[in-house]
């Protein structure tokens, strides 16, 4: 058995078995976690004691004939901007809480008691506000598939970790592609829910309107596994959805045979032409499964961008500004260069924005969704940058350089639409990877769409 490789699913079962023991897993993970951490600084802190002492536990309740959860004895790693009783999450910043937590962060709480084993805090870009993977604060993280190239941001530790076979799984963030872009940078599977979808309750806030929280995998069924344990109401965050969650793992097969892709043309133009390509290449992969190519427009995808911004910026300048006003200096310069443009916009241009969401979001269900299921777009605009390339501080290039990479994510969180990333074929080129962006809460047929695509691109494991 190889625990580099092995999905989340197989490993839990195989544990459930006594095939292999948690402490092993545990035990291997921690051990490929430091080489992962010193190529690729991937790691903010770990819970080597605490986590297998868990291990020990899963396995002696296990030879006990308790019952256990779906993920028991499965170690995995989560970006660090979740709350940890008795713990301070890092917010990958020199600014954070002053205290330890109380309590868990509800999703973390939910895969506890599925069993799960928390094996390490991951890097992030500074307060989870970058596209590309920089953090001035805690070094750049580094690609384990090249290491001058960017992760993309701002879940970079959660993807690494993931890509390298530390860990099958991860949870991230996404407020304008953190989810999606570390994953097509390092070659891996996420799965951004439809806002509301998922609790964001023990969180750091960025932006709230915009915020969701899901995992990164390598198997679409881990995406399916995890994201059916995490979603679901929660009373400590008001705006998650009541809305039933279904059973993702058992909806991975139903067929996709006869589904409409959209694809604007128009809008794909502006991508880079290997890029174009690449999408190409991945749809015929969806095409042989059974999907069908349609043509779609979003007629106003540019003014959807714009909208974000109103939305994002003052809402992540309005939570920073007493730090920005008091510790300005703790910034990294990305971070603070971004923080102080939001302060710039005006409360009537933010409501605006805010206003005119759920009539931008009929429109495009209304035209844009008008003859097909699902849409797909390129992740990012253009082949993997260096690290050195968008090395660009917070100087005059700045925004111009985080928009092309945000490009075809961004207004996505606008909608609050859900979106599964997927690696191309790599077949000689460097990672990179498309998004399939559906309807409102219609994860479970997306999902299934990913099961399909990965029996034809089955998930790789970085050699670092």
């Amino acid at each position: 058995m190889d625990l580099r490789t092995i999905a989340a699913v197989d490993l839990a079962e195989a544990i459930r078995a006594r095939e292999v023991s948690s402490a092993e897993a545990v035990g291997s993970a921690l051990e490929r976690l430091k080489a992962v951490n010193e190529a690729c600084n991937a790691v903010v802190s770990t819970d080597t004691e605490e986590a297998l002492a868990a291990a020990g536990k899963t396995d002696a309740a296990i030879a006990a004939g308790e019952p256990t959860g779906p993920l028991a004895g499965v170690p995995l790693a989560h970006k660090d901007m979740f709350d940890r009783a008795g713990k301070i999450p890092s917010w990958g910043a020199r600014i954070r809480r002053e205290k330890p937590c109380n309590e868990d962060n509800t999703l973390i709480a939910r895969l506890k008691a599925a069993g799960s084993i928390q094996i390490a805090a991951l890097h992030l870009t500074e307060f989870a506000f970058g596209p590309t993977g920089h953090n001035y604060v805690l070094g750049h993280a580094r690609n384990p598939w090249d290491p001058a190239r960017i992760t993309g941001g701002s879940s970079s530790g959660s993807a690494i970790c993931v890509a390298t076979g530390v860990v099958p799984a991860a949870l991230g963030s996404d407020t304008a592609g953190s989810l999606r872009l570390p994953a097509a940078a390092c070659n891996v599977a996420s799965l951004k829910g439809t806002w509301t979808r998922v609790s964001r309750a023990g969180a750091m806030p960025l932006s709230p309107s915009l915020d969701c929280v899901g995992p990164i995998a390598r198997d679409v069924r881990d995406l399916a596994l995890l994201f059916g344990t995490i979603a679901g109401h929660d009373p400590r965050d008001g705006f998650s959805s009541r809305r039933p969650v279904p059973d993702y793992l058992a909806l991975l097969d139903q067929p996709v045979d006869g589904l409409k892709l959209g694809v604007d043309e128009r809008l794909v133009a502006e991508a880079h032409p290997e890029v174009q390509q690449r999408l190409d290449g991945a749809m015929k992969i969806l095409e042989k499964a059974g999907a069908r190519r349609i043509s779609v427009r979003f007629q106003d995808w540019k003014t959807l961008d714009h909208l974000t911004q109103l939305l994002q910026l003052p809402e992540v300048a309005s939570a920073h500004g007493p730090y920005l006003r008091k510790r300005g200096a703790d910034y990294g310069p990305q971070v603070r260069a971004r923080l102080e443009f939001g302060h710039f916009i005006s409360g009537a241009d933010h409501q605006t924005a805010l206003r005119a969401r759920g009539t931008m979001l009929a429109r495009v269900l209304t035209e844009t969704y008008a003859n097909c299921d699902m849409v797909v777009l390129p992740t990012f605009a253009d082949p993997l940058p260096t690290i050195a390339e968008l090395d660009v501080g917070g100087g005059p290039s700045l925004m111009a350089a985080m928009a092309r990479v945000i490009l075809f994510t961004r207004p996505v969180n606008y909608l609050g639409l859900p979106a599964l990333t997927l690696p191309y074929p790599r077949e000689g080129y460097l990672p990179n990877g498309f998004q399939i962006v559906g309807r409102p809460f219609e994860e479970a047929r997306m999902l299934a769409v990913g099961r399909a695509y990965q029996r034809e691109v089955p998930a790789e494991v970085a050699g670092v």
